[in-house]
């Protein structure tokens, strides 16, 4: 789903420490509002968060375990609950697709093999399923799943606004599983959570972001880095 050729560079900004939440959102809806405006480049930002769940669209009360543990904050991007916190990498896509495709699903479907791509890159089979959004790993690929069969090691959820997506994907690096036990992620009880550390795979943020970087560049196209 490449850019337009007479299209920028993507922007490809890090965030050093931990971004409050609120914070991200309001940088967001400002950012996304001058791209579709056409004075501000595409951006793809990645983030850390200190602990915290979302509500999407399609958030049920009941798949919120433990009220107060920690701060919760409804969005407007598509699912029900997660989690982000320390030890996850989280990817803002903020994608103009009047510049590529206007096709959301085709967006969600490059997302999804540009998150393959990059896992494969450190010996970890993720798969897409049916019906189930999100990159998955199963018993077949490690034997750090049980009780379950299959375990979610990436979350994507999106939003369109004027043809211009924002909210993302995030993907476990080594965040404290422990923390999902609050919510039902994503509303799938009968599912684990995994991350890339539980899977064997102790990696730095540095060293994921550059895999990522270097597999967006084959999927999507150019960036500019704007390292903070």
């Amino acid at each position: 789903m490449p850019q337009d050729s007479a299209s920028p560079a993507v922007e490809w900004r890090v965030e050093q420490g931990l971004t409050p939440y609120p914070e991200t959102l309001a940088f967001m809806e400002e950012r996304v509002e001058h791209i579709a405006a056409g004075t501000a480049d595409e951006l793809i930002w990645l983030v850390e968060h200190p602990a915290l769940y979302t509500a999407g669209t399609s958030a049920q009360a009941g798949d919120l375990l433990t009220p107060g543990r920690f701060p919760v904050y409804t969005t407007g991007r598509g699912g029900r609950f997660t989690y982000h916190g320390p030890g996850q990498r989280v990817i803002y896509i903020m994608l103009d697709l009047k510049r590529r495709k206007q096709d959301i699903r085709a967006l969600v479907t490059a997302i999804e093999k540009w998150g393959i791509n990059s896992l494969a890159e450190f010996g970890i089979k993720a798969m897409r399923r049916q019906n189930r959004v999100g990159l998955w790993v199963d018993s077949q690929s490690t034997a750090a799943l049980p009780p379950h069969s299959e375990a979610k090691i990436a979350a994507i959820g999106l939003r369109l606004r004027k043809w211009v997506s924002f909210h993302g994907m995030a993907v476990n690096i080594a965040p404290d599983l422990e923390h999902y036990s609050g919510i039902v992620p994503c509303g799938l009880a009968e599912y684990g959570v995994t991350s890339m550390a539980q899977l064997g795979k102790i990696i730095s943020f540095a060293e994921w972001d550059k895999v990522l970087q270097d597999n967006f560049r084959k999927i999507f196209g150019k960036v500019a880095n704007n390292r903070k």
